[in-house]
């Protein structure tokens, strides 16, 4: 394994121990604060192989302090962690506790409004994370800011805008007489031009255009369903991956893709839009390589993609950093968090699409993301975004995730009765069995991509 593979897999392991530390804790804390025992606190799960003939009860380090009730350890297994908290059935199964009788330190014996909070502080404190990122971050670097006037091609505006006299290669200049710069962590400026009136922009390097914008244009842009301006971003391949269309048509990092079916595709946004209109067939595809021009024919898969990671115009063009201070960081910091949840949530109907189920990946597709070589800024913007998914994904309604404990307390504290114990253990053991259902799944898909597809 090279040395590539181990600082991705560091950066992967480092950044979920601290995201499943942070979300353990946060039960930990209410559990404790509305003083419920709590048995075992665990990183990563400690899953013993005593079925297996090996006495081992799968803690690499584990201690109890005196006069506590709680034992803390580390598991062998990362995939979460683990807070184990009396008087309540969770993954642990321990049906035998709910048999006995009810005690005061007990979870199940707390209103139901504590049990809430105790249930909800794990998704809480992911969240609250996140946003002491981002603002660390913007506090700390500065929010890196990539200026619209540094895009050799300007900006891609959608039809929406087309239609009420953007063109293509704009660059935005003013919006009711306020400087607009370039978008950052988020497209704020975008959210300016579609508030505003009147948008001053550079046209063809020399000539300065205003456009007047409607009072319909924001609801326009939003019942159409994607951005009305973007980058104007070449095609260059940052990665082929191993078994898709692109890979087998010998397309490599660097390249710069020029057209598709000699429709020349200047920016990202076109060429996406290029292969939608050739799902599940074959097209050529004219590129550059060095300098040297070239084309390959390249499949297309069923939900029109080949199989490539576009480089980010972060990476193709000069950067610029916008600094902030303490107190302004903190509210930057949670307008960043909040808008990269609202982000996630719209965009999560897609995972439910064939496109969305096929791109679903596991550990090993998470850890890719991480950059070749260790580098803090990108390490705590993935952690932040990672701890933002952490948060939602938990609080999803599955039995067996906080959102299900959630969904049924809910349910008793509307209808003044709790479920019984019986459809407790039957909802946790079904809620498990979709987790592990969606685990083979995702990481079914890291193993297809990254080692069967490419022998197909």
């Amino acid at each position: 394994m090279t040395a590539t593979f181990w600082i991705k897999a560091l950066q992967l392991i480092a950044s979920l121990a601290l995201l499943v530390f942070i979300h353990e804790l946060g039960h930990f804390m209410w559990a404790r604060f509305f003083k419920v025992r709590v048995e075992k606190f665990y990183l990563f799960f400690d899953i013993g192989l005593h079925k297996l003939g090996i006495k081992w009860d799968g803690s690499l380090f584990k201690f109890k302090p005196k006069n506590s009730d709680t034992e803390y350890g580390v598991g062998w297994m990362p995939l979460g962690g683990y807070c184990k908290i009396s008087g309540m059935i969770d993954e642990s199964m321990d049906t035998e506790q709910m048999k006995q009788p009810e005690q005061p330190w007990e979870f199940r014996s707390k209103p139901s409004w504590q049990r809430l909070l105790i249930m909800i502080g794990g998704v809480l404190n992911n969240f609250l994370l996140a946003i002491i990122i981002y603002a660390g971050m913007v506090g700390y670097w500065g929010e890196k800011i990539l200026p619209f006037k540094n895009v050799e091609q300007g900006m891609h505006f959608s039809e929406v805008a087309q239609e009420i006299g953007f063109n293509e290669g704009d660059i935005p200049l003013t919006a009711d007489g306020k400087e607009l710069t370039g978008f950052g962590l988020l497209a704020d400026e975008a959210d300016v031009m579609l508030n505003a009136k009147q948008v001053t922009l550079l046209r063809n390097g020399s000539d300065t255009v205003t456009i007047t914008i409607p009072a319909d244009f924001k609801q326009k842009v939003e019942n159409s369903g994607g951005a009305f301006i973007n980058y104007s971003t070449p095609v260059i391949v940052e990665k082929a991956m191993p078994g898709d269309g692109a890979q087998k048509a010998g397309l490599k990092k660097g390249d710069l893709l020029l057209s598709v079916n000699g429709v020349p595709t200047k920016c990202q946004p076109v060429f996406q839009e290029q292969l939608q209109l050739h799902k599940g067939k074959q097209v050529m595809i004219a590129f550059s390589r060095d300098g040297k021009l070239d084309s390959t024919q390249v499949t297309v898969s069923d939900v029109g993609t080949m199989g490539i990671v576009m480089r980010s115009p972060f990476d193709i063009y000069k950067t610029e950093y916008k600094p902030y201070g303490f107190f302004e960081a903190i509210p930057r910091g949670i307008k960043i968090g909040c808008a990269k949840m609202a982000e996630y949530v719209s965009g999560f109907k897609n995972v439910f699409s064939k496109r969305g189920a096929q791109s679903l990946g596991g550990f090993g597709a998470i850890g890719d993301l991480f950059p070749d070589v260790w580098n803090w800024e990108k390490f705590w913007d993935l952690t932040a975004l990672l701890s933002v998914i952490l948060a939602f994904m938990n609080i999803l309604p599955i039995p067996a995730l906080d959102g299900g404990h959630v969904l049924f307390l809910l349910y008793e504290m509307i209808f003044r009765r709790k479920p019984s114990d019986k459809f407790m253990e039957r909802a946790q053991m079904a809620g498990m069995i979709i987790l592990i259902a969606l685990l083979l799944w995702a990481n079914g898909n890291d193993i297809y991509r990254w080692i069967i597809k490419p022998l197909l």
